[in-house]
Formats: C-alpha cells, structure tokens, sequence
C-alpha cells in the first residue's frame, strides 16, 4: 500500500491510537490528523520528507514521525520523556509496520535536552509553555543546536518570541502556518468538550554566511 494525496494521509493518520492518559504538567495533546496531514504534505512537496533523517521531539503518540515516514523519511528519531506516550508511539509504529512499507524509528525516552543526534529536519509539536512558562524554549534551543531545517509549532501568541529564538540562533523564519488546534475535554475542570487555541507552525531554515 502507498499514500497517494493529503486525504490518504490523513485517513491514516486519523487511526492512530492518540494519549491513553493525558499529563495536564507536559500539556500532552495529540496534533489533530488533519493539521499534521497538512503539515507533513507540505515537507513532502517541498521535497523534505523522501530520504531525510528527522527528529519527532515530544512525540508523544508520533504522529508526525509516522506521517513523514509514510511519505519517505529515511529514519525518524521518536523522542519523548513520558514512558507511555513513548509507548503510544512505538505501538502506532508498529501497526503502520504492518501495512506499509516504511523506514527504521528509533524510540528515545529522555528529556529534549539529552537528545544529541545530529539530523536532517526537526519537527516539533512541544509543550505551549501554559503550564510551565517557555516549556518550549528547551525544544527550540535543542532544535537549533542538531538541524539546519526546523518546523515548530507553538501559540500563535508567542510569534515574536519566536521570531527572537529564531534571529539569535541565526535561523530565519520563512514560512509560517497558523491553525484552530482543537483540544477535547481531558481534565475535569475542562467545562466544554471541545476548545479551540490558536496556534501558529513556523519553518526555520538557518541562515547560511
């Protein structure tokens, strides 16, 4: 079997086992398929999936991994530092095992800062910083440190902290998505089944002197 469009891709995708238990802490939330299905058919167009090496960080569930190993991705790091989200993960790799024909994953359970692996893109879904302020400035610095390619998704609010990690660590914005991430009710103080957060997907390229 092979992935042939976007809806493909997202069908598949949307199979996926997502959190069996969410962690209010790490803000664990799974990237909805069709958010991620647009995102990783993006890098497929522009030729980023095919052959690379890439980095899923706070992959919980994985479901951008397995998206872009589906369109080609040489090798996918999994990395996350919540046992059962690495759990999650590596179970939806193997069912995708099953039907397709896909590229090793290597399945890494420690915290963003200890990952050193030198690869090709970098893609990211990582805490919105809610709970924990700048919990994602850990996985932008890392980001930046191990590719020269990253897409990283954070609230829209926080553009111009972003566009400041991106100037500082001479990485250039170049293209920027923004989305309504839907999130369902998870924690008993959620009052409605369904909320929406306005988050926006940047692509950072490091500038080249």
């Amino acid at each position: 079997m092979s992935i042939k469009s976007k809806k493909d891709l997202e069908l598949v995708l949307s199979q996926l086992k997502g959190f069996a238990q969410s962690s209010f802490l790490l803000e664990q939330y799974s990237t909805p398929s069709s958010i991620a299905a647009e995102w990783i058919w993006s890098m497929a167009l522009r030729g980023e999936a095919t052959g690379k090496i890439i980095l899923d960080a706070a992959c919980g569930p994985g479901i951008l991994g397995l998206g872009l190993l589906l369109m080609g991705a040489k090798k996918v790091f999994f990395v996350d530092k919540d046992p059962l989200a690495m759990q999650m993960s590596m179970e939806n790799y193997n069912s995708i095992k099953e039907e397709y024909e896909i590229s090793p994953a290597e399945f890494v359970l420690t915290d963003i800062s200890q990952f050193s692996h030198p690869v090709d893109i970098v893609v990211q879904n990582p805490p919105f910083g809610t709970k924990l302020k700048h919990a994602d400035r850990a996985f932008l610095v890392k980001a930046f440190e191990i590719a020269p390619l990253i897409y990283s998704m954070h609230k829209y609010s926080t553009e111009s902290f972003v566009t400041a990690m991106a100037r500082d660590h001479d990485f250039k914005i170049t293209e920027a998505w923004r989305f309504e991430f839907p999130i369902k009710a998870a924690f008993k103080f959620h009052e409605k089944p369904v909320r929406f957060i306005d988050v926006g997907l940047w692509r950072l390229e490091k500038i080249k002197f």
